[in-house]
């Protein structure tokens, strides 16, 4: 579970006071899949960011009783002069899971080939988000936290199998994902929210939360 308590979150941008949250209160149960509708530039990744306690609020409380992944794409907490290998064996313990199994499960998802033993800091971006959404997958969260405006692949294969992955996972975890497109959320969202002006709209459906956002964006 993640529980956003009356939290507030804003942002001075050099010319204007950015609110990105305004005293917003709402829970994610684990088997509710949500999907949060936003525009870009409301603050979608600084959402995520708080979900996953990248970022802090400015007022209110964020409660985690799951274990909640880091967001899809981020690079955080992998060193750019060590290999995927060496990465995934590190990251495996820092979990307190089997480095074997990590660096194993990471390798076959991943694809990389020779690449895999050598620095990611050499890595495309394409790369790097491959061994990025290999090793979240591995670590096998409660929650996991996707966020459109990460860092993709084009890699037709590696989508495939991801994408299968993630929908297995769906039985039996959470996913949260932002993204300002309705058809991004369809395949994941059981529940869905949208992002306005400082303030979280939560909805039963996408379909609702889709005749908001399309009246609020679309006029």
């Amino acid at each position: 579970m993640i529980e956003f308590q009356n939290v507030s979150k804003s942002f001075w941008t050099g010319s204007q006071h950015k609110v990105i949250l305004d005293k917003v209160s709402f829970r994610v149960d684990l088997g509710n899949s949500l999907g949060v509708l936003a525009p870009n530039g409301t603050g979608k990744t600084t959402l995520i960011n708080m979900m996953a306690g990248l970022e802090k609020p400015d007022d209110g409380e964020i409660v985690r009783s799951s274990k909640v992944s880091f967001p899809l794409g981020f690079m955080g907490g992998v060193v750019n002069r060590l290999s995927a290998l060496e990465n995934s064996r590190f990251i495996a313990k820092l979990y307190g899971l089997d480095p074997d199994y990590v660096e194993a499960y990471c390798r076959w998802l991943c694809g990389l080939g020779e690449y895999f033993d050598q620095p990611v800091g050499t890595y495309s971006s394409g790369m790097r988000a491959r061994f990025s959404f290999s090793l979240m997958l591995a670590l096998d969260f409660d929650i996991y936290l996707v966020d459109e405006g990460m860092p993709g692949t084009t890699d037709v294969e590696f989508n495939k199998k991801a994408g299968a992955i993630l929908e297995e996972r769906l039985q039996t975890t959470t996913i949260i994902i932002v993204s300002h497109q309705a058809k991004t959320l369809e395949k994941f969202a059981r529940s869905a929210a949208v992002l306005l002006n400082g303030h979280l709209h939560m909805f039963e459906t996408l379909e609702e939360a889709k005749q908001l956002y399309d009246y609020e964006t679309q006029g």
